[in-house]
């Protein structure tokens, strides 16, 4: 296989700047990182079973629901994926693995994506229905529960099985770094060919290799990558980049396997984006009251539970097949719906992508400073400490912008992850059928625009500050 790829050009190699390559290479860096989020894992958890009560004053969920979610996919955006790098759940990993020297590899039938991408339906459904995000409490407790699942799953399986098949996280960043600007690449493919070790998978003495069974040479993709760069100290040949490419580089190549759940998550994560963000609105709430009366029940779970269902399952998948019969019938080029499918999913992810980071903006920048006084308040109040002054809310208040330039930047940023998710399909069409890439394309690019104007319309609607100063 390594004869039939050739060797990329990278303009910039980030391990072969002098201070940050150093930084990156030293053995402990990433255990520093995973440290330092620990820490912070641990105060939320402390100050979310027993600090304020208000979601805007506890340090859990303004850290977890405001900072997080938008430093996160800004960081997808412009560097990769450093969470997973980084990941505090991977400690309590590491732990169960020295107590239970697990021996057995995941099942080989859930070697997918399937269970990961339901666990973020789930975890979505899970957030709205019990308000997570006004919730301190629940969000230390739900916390807790990632530390116990990836302890419990690392105790039994070998090779990541939590990360790469389950968590709901990592998947999220996965999807998302496929639009990054960086990405793990051999520097010089004759090397590797000569390699007889392969130790950037098998490791060496003194350093693991991938956990995630990547192959340097072969990676063609951001996709299951954490960015760990155990292969570059594993490499005994210094032959391993983290090279800078052009963003979304590999869903123009269309480099992914073409296999169903990975297409129909990038495809389920997009509409998840604009069910998440079309939850905080005022007609959300009128189409909740009115499915209550049809049913006549005032059980929300099952009233969010029909919505998730529609919006996140049923009708994504209703839509993309439709799309994939109207792109077959108009060509006339007799492929199965599922081929489609995977060929043209790739162009969700950038639109995908812009539509939460939009949402996630909103949230940020509304409560960006709220992260201030909720640390003051920690200090004080549940530890005892004042040592920072009294918390001041409402200089924190004075930093949110103006509604209307955050729904500009919101726009702005659909009609961008819009233009080059048309630019991913229209390359998709000229992929599969080449002879009539137009009549097997428009299908496509309509939902896209269906999806992106109705995001448009989402946010400019009134939306809950969640976690801010000013929602609460």
């Amino acid at each position: 296989m390594l004869n039939t790829i050739q060797n990329r050009r990278h303009a910039l190699d980030l391990l072969r700047l002098p201070l940050l390559g150093r930084l990156l290479r030293w053995k402990h860096s990433r255990t520093a990182a995973q440290l330092l989020l620990f820490g912070l894992a641990a105060i939320i958890v402390i100050d979310g079973l027993v600090g304020s009560p208000l979601a805007s004053r506890n340090v859990a969920t303004v850290a977890a629901w405001v900072h997080y979610r938008g430093l996160v996919v800004l960081a997808l955006l412009l560097v990769g994926n450093l969470f997973c790098a980084a990941c505090p759940f991977i400690l309590s990993r590491k732990l169960a693995k020295w107590l239970g020297r697990p021996r057995h590899r995941w099942p080989r039938p859930l070697r997918n994506k399937w269970l990961a991408l339901a666990s973020l339906v789930a975890i979505l459904y899970v957030y709205e229905l019990y308000d997570l995000w006004a919730s301190p409490w629940w969000t230390a407790w739900l916390a807790v529960a990632y530390f116990v699942a990836a302890f419990v799953l690392e105790a039994f399986f070998t090779r990541d099985a939590f990360c790469l098949y389950l968590c709901p996280l990592g998947t999220f960043n996965f999807l998302y770094s496929t639009v990054s600007p960086l990405q793990i690449q051999a520097r010089d493919l004759q090397v590797c060919r000569e390699c007889e070790g392969h130790e950037c998978i098998n490791g060496s003495d003194n350093q693991l290799g991938c956990q995630l069974e990547l192959f340097v040479p072969t990676i063609q993709s951001n996709l299951n990558c954490t960015f760990c760069l155990d292969c570059v100290r594993a490499c005994p040949y210094d032959n391993v980049a983290l090279a800078t490419r052009p963003p979304g580089d590999e869903l123009f190549r269309q480099s992914w396997p073409h296999r169903l759940d990975l297409a129909l998550l990038a495809l389920g994560a997009a509409f998840l984006g604009w069910l998440n963000a079309f939850a905080m609105t005022p007609p959300a709430y009128r189409l909740e009251a009115i499915l209550a009366q049809w049913l006549q029940t005032r059980e929300e779970a099952l009233v969010l539970g029909l919505i998730f269902l529609v919006g996140a399952v049923a009708g994504p998948l209703a839509l993309a097949y439709l799309a994939a019969w109207w792109s077959r019938h108009s060509s006339g080029v007799a492929r199965p719906l599922n081929r489609l499918v995977m060929g043209f999913a790739y162009g969700f992810v950038p639109l995908g992508m812009a539509i939460w980071l939009a949402h996630y903006l909103f949230h940020f920048l509304t409560g960006a400073m709220t992260l201030v006084p909720a640390f003051q308040t920690f200090l004080a109040d549940t530890l005892g400490w004042p040592l920072l002054g009294e918390p001041n809310w409402a200089l924190a208040a004075r930093f949110v912008p103006p509604i209307w330039t955050i729904q500009l930047i919101q726009v702005l940023l659909v009609t961008g992850g819009l233009a080059m998710a048309a630019r991913v399909t229209i390359a998709a069409g000229r992929r599969l059928s080449p002879e009539r890439a137009w009549s097997s394309t428009w299908p496509w690019l309509l939902l896209l625009a269906l999806l992106a104007v109705a995001s448009v319309w989402v946010f400019l609607l009134p939306m809950e500050m969640r976690g801010s100063v000013l929602g609460g």
